[in-house]
């Protein structure tokens, strides 16, 4: 069995267990953001038949750098939905994704993977259409564009069935990705520059389709241990 990397310093952690734990983070689409369980669910404001315009992204403010495993735990709620995690999200010339130089967003799918933003996107727990519930992936695409570059078995079950937490973990060092749910990783993937050249840093960004509703809790990113190693030297 493939173990996760060794991970170094933790640099940002945050239990995402009450309103002050969101103070800086924005909302993009009609969504609300409430912890009735001491975590925090995330579900849009909209009816399921708006569309696209239903759909909302929660953007972290931190701008976190490479070589670092992202880490939170998730509990699906409510279904029909899905639920995406965009990281190393910058403007086209490395802007913050709230820069004002850049489109406003929504929460309307193109305005993220087809205008002025670079990043990575993983979707996973994809229950919106009837054949993401017969048959379950997880999805990593690359923007500008709408690339779908890997894809691996999404193991968490339907809501009824499921048992959470579920521990999620996104590993990006330089051009390589991995996705894990709990102890399994999902998909392994070494960007090529097929499609552009291997983001870096930037933001993270939750991001649920109507009418799913989700709730997160303790979100951690900590360099990888060979980053840290590097960290140290340097100083």
């Amino acid at each position: 069995m493939p173990e996760q990397p060794a991970l170094g310093r933790t640099i940002y952690a945050n239990p995402l267990r009450s309103p002050s734990d969101v103070d800086g983070f924005r909302m993009e689409g009609d969504g609300a953001v409430t912890f009735p369980h001491r975590r925090m669910r995330l579900e849009s404001t909209r009816p399921v038949e708006d569309g696209q315009a239903a759909n909302v992204v929660f953007w972290c403010p931190e701008v976190l750098p490479d070589h670092v495993a992202i880490r939170w735990k998730f509990w699906p709620i409510r279904e029909p939905g899905l639920a995406i995690m965009f990281f190393a999200a910058t403007g086209m010339g490395g802007e913050n994704v709230h820069d004002d130089a850049l489109a406003r967003r929504t929460g309307e799918y193109p305005q993220y993977h087809s205008s002025d933003l670079r990043t990575l996107h993983v979707s996973y727990f994809r229950r919106k259409q009837p054949h993401e519930r017969a048959f379950h992936t997880c999805n990593l695409r690359k923007s500008p564009g709408f690339h779908l570059v890997t894809q691996g078995g999404d193991p968490i079950p339907d809501v009824a069935d499921a048992d959470p937490p579920y521990t999620i973990t996104v590993i990006k060092d330089g051009p390589r990705v991995e996705f894990w749910v709990n102890a399994l990783r999902c998909f392994d993937w070494i960007d090529d520059g097929a499609v552009g050249e291997a983001l870096a840093g930037g933001q993270i960004g939750f991001r649920q389709m109507a009418p799913l509703i989700g709730e997160y809790t303790d979100l951690e990113v900590a360099l990888l241990e060979e980053a840290a190693h590097d960290e140290e030297i340097a100083r």
